[in-house]
């Protein structure tokens, strides 16, 4: 059962397994901004079933993880991570570097449909998609990953790393936002966390990170779109620079139906 806002009952179902009244959910919301990181995931681990980490090991995401690591309920907590086939080798490299240090916060990778390596999808959708057609690109390496990573794990309830700090549409982010799309609740701890708060985290709890943060990339998407940023420009400058483009598809999935409903039909028809 997908989310299921019924505005005559008030109530928000979210696959008969977590119901919110509208009220309860936005009084959750008012009473959590008055609660750190680790005590909004400390409550999250009792509340809710099924509850996973989507992470592209940016900042916000590694310190996620580390307090799950150091939570009697969380340190299993399992990890969900989307790789496009255009991460940089460093990336690459820091998801090794977090298997050895949080070894029982197993991380499941899924890549886009039917492509084990960038040239596979070369193969199937030639160079450079991502500027030819751009909403394609990301459909096919974020928007539907993810939603087959919610279905093949029935995830009800995951863990973002997104803040109101990092600019663009999340600015106004909430702690607990309803993903009717994805048909799940999405929970960011950190929402009210600025980019220093979770650098001065990281170094005093000596939590892996990507190198090319100390390389002035304050947030890491794939090698062709992400770029340093300057002293005073916002944490995510860098990603799609030059552009009014502000994010990937994972949190705007609705953007992408016409895909969604072209790739069901497809698989149905197959």
């Amino acid at each position: 059962m997908t989310v299921i806002e019924d505005k005559k009952a008030n109530l928000i179902n979210i696959k008969d397994t977590v119901i919110f009244t509208k009220d309860h959910f936005d009084h959750l919301n008012d009473t959590l901004q008055s609660l750190s990181p680790k005590e909004i995931i400390e409550w999250s681990l009792v509340q809710f079933p099924n509850l996973y980490q989507t992470t592209a090991f940016g900042l916000t995401g590694l310190v996620t993880v580390d307090l799950l690591s150091k939570s009697e309920m969380g340190s299993n907590i399992e990890l969900i991570f989307l790789d496009t086939l255009y991460h940089f080798p460093q990336t690459l490299d820091l998801v090794e570097r977090v298997k050895e240090r949080y070894p029982s916060n197993k991380i499941n990778v899924f890549k886009p449909k039917n492509c084990e390596n960038e040239q596979d999808f070369v193969k199937f959708y030639g160079d450079n998609l991502w500027e030819i057609d751009e909403d394609k690109y990301d459909f096919l390496v974020k928007v539907e990953p993810s939603q087959r990573a919610y279905n093949d794990l029935n995830v009800c309830a995951v863990f973002t790393g997104r803040r109101k700090s990092q600019g663009g549409a999340r600015n106004s982010l909430q702690i607990l936002e309803i993903d009717s799309v994805s048909n799940i609740l999405k929970i960011n701890p950190f929402a009210n966390w600025s980019f220093t708060q979770v650098l001065e985290y990281i170094k005093a709890n000596d939590v892996p990170y990507n190198e090319l943060l100390d390389l002035g990339y304050r947030s890491v998407g794939d090698y062709h779109s992400t770029h340093p940023v300057k002293e005073g420009e916002d944490e995510r400058a860098g990603r799609w620079k030059g552009r009014e483009k502000t994010e990937c598809g994972i949190h705007e999935a609705s953007k992408f139906a016409k895909y969604l409903e072209e790739h069901q039909n497809s698989a149905i028809a197959r």
